[in-house]
């Protein structure tokens, strides 16, 4: 029995035992001592109700349904997966009933299983996978179709065996924000709501320091970022059973004209860009392997030059105490229409030095691709134009840098 309900119990107890002819007095008394009296039993069975409810509540609180399951992604770097439990973990223990943490390894490599079954706050899965490998096309990695396996495996152990409704996968070179568990809280209902909405990112392809400013800005994008990033239950069923041979690209070009939720600046960083992050980079860039490895120096001077300034948010948002509501399928086409109408066109070769002379937000209009590569290669972002013919961060051929608290909306010409 909790104190609080043993105080009330035995006032209760007292008083029965001191009035044992209780209705018999009650009759007797004045208006003023009965009233006394019931003011007294009322207020112990109040204190005796109120600590009885916070026993259940914390018994509700132990066995409420999570937010989500969180996966790292693993295979055979140790170290870079201790560097991001210790940085899950770090903002997960205080939320670990809403976010249970797991750990998914493809492969036997014994250290990375000894580096997961060390820690005692998350659960170890294992997915072994002796079956031979036939890619489909000439000079492709035989890790792309290792690693689809892998994510269809483990969500399904996720999904199906575990029964959550939300899983976030994280692969094990990623280090996380102080806000990323608030963040994807706040956007899991967003995720239930919206069919719209196809999964919640915590990455930004142009969230490079000089380009975001606003830890509390949120964006819709057509572009499916990754890095970090949630999916519900009803998406997986749909995703599952045509889940691809290789990973990644599929999912980019298979979302059926729904978009994604990704920040302004990034929730969560990926910290090992050799590993799956430079397999990654091979196949959108559509080249074999072999090709790709001869880029050395120069795949150095495109991870300083675009990935490294990628900035980590170091703020504790207080998601909850933000409407999100601007983000529907049904709100936001009009909210960032506004953006766009309120923003100052620019034009010509010399858009960047009329975008860093006006004030206010400011929109740069691209003709073509070649257009936008050229306008890209000026501001010094992302000039890729993306396998699926798509900028990266895009909304219906907009997106959006921040200079300071300036908007600069790139906009495509009809």
């Amino acid at each position: 029995m909790f104190s609080h309900q043993k105080d009330a119990h035995d006032s209760v107890k007292q008083l029965h035992v001191t009035k044992p002819h209780s209705l018999l007095m009650c009759q007797n008394m004045d208006a003023v001592s009965f009233v006394q009296l019931f003011a007294q039993a009322l207020g112990i069975l109040c204190k005796l109700f109120h600590s009885t409810w916070k026993g259940l509540q914390r018994l509700i609180d132990k066995v409420q349904e999570p937010v989500a399951a969180v996966v790292i992604m693993a295979c055979n770097r140790a170290d870079y997966l201790e560097r991001t439990i210790k940085s899950v973990l770090k903002y997960q223990s205080s939320v670990a009933l809403k976010y249970p943490l797991f750990v998914s390894q493809d492969g036997a490599d014994p250290s990375v299983r000894s580096k997961a079954l060390s820690y005692d706050q998350l659960a170890y899965m294992q997915h072994l996978d002796n079956e031979p490998v036939k890619t489909e096309r000439p000079g492709e990695l035989i890790a792309y179709y290792k690693i689809a396996r892998h994510y269809k495996w483990a969500l399904d152990e996720l999904f199906y065996k575990n029964n959550f409704s939300r899983v976030i996968i994280l692969e094990d070179d990623m280090e996380i924000a102080p806000d990323f568990f608030d963040y994807f809280e706040a956007a899991a209902a967003l995720l239930d709501n919206d069919k719209s909405i196809m999964a919640v990112s915590s990455w930004n392809d142009n969230g490079q320091k000089q380009f975001v400013h606003d830890p509390y800005t949120l964006y819709r994008s057509d572009f499916f970022p990754g890095l970090g990033w949630m999916l519900s239950k009803s998406i997986w069923d749909e995703l599952s059973p045509k889940w691809p041979k290789a990973y990644p690209l599929w999912l980019k070009e298979n979302h059926k004209g729904r978009q994604f939720i990704r920040p302004e600046v990034a929730k969560g960083f990926g910290v090992g860009w050799e590993g799956y992050r430079f397999n990654f980079m091979c196949l959108e860039k559509r080249l074999p392997v072999k090709e790709t490895l001869k880029m050395g120096s120069s795949f150095g001077q495109f991870f300083k030059q675009y990935l490294e300034p990628i900035k980590l948010n170091d703020v504790r948002v207080d998601w909850k105490s933000i409407d999100l509501s601007f983000l529907r399928e049904d709100k936001y086409p009009r909210h960032f229409a506004d953006m766009v109408k309120n923003a100052k066109p620019v034009y010509g070769a010399d858009v960047v030095l009329k975008a860093y002379n006006i004030d206010g937000d400011v929109r740069i209009q691209y003709r073509d691709q070649a257009d936008f590569e050229r306008i890209a290669r000026q501001f010094g972002i992302f000039e890729e134009w993306k396998v699926i013919s798509l900028p990266s961060c895009i909304y219906f051929l907009f997106f959006i840098l921040k200079i300071g608290t300036t908007c600069l909306i790139y906009g495509a010409l009809h």
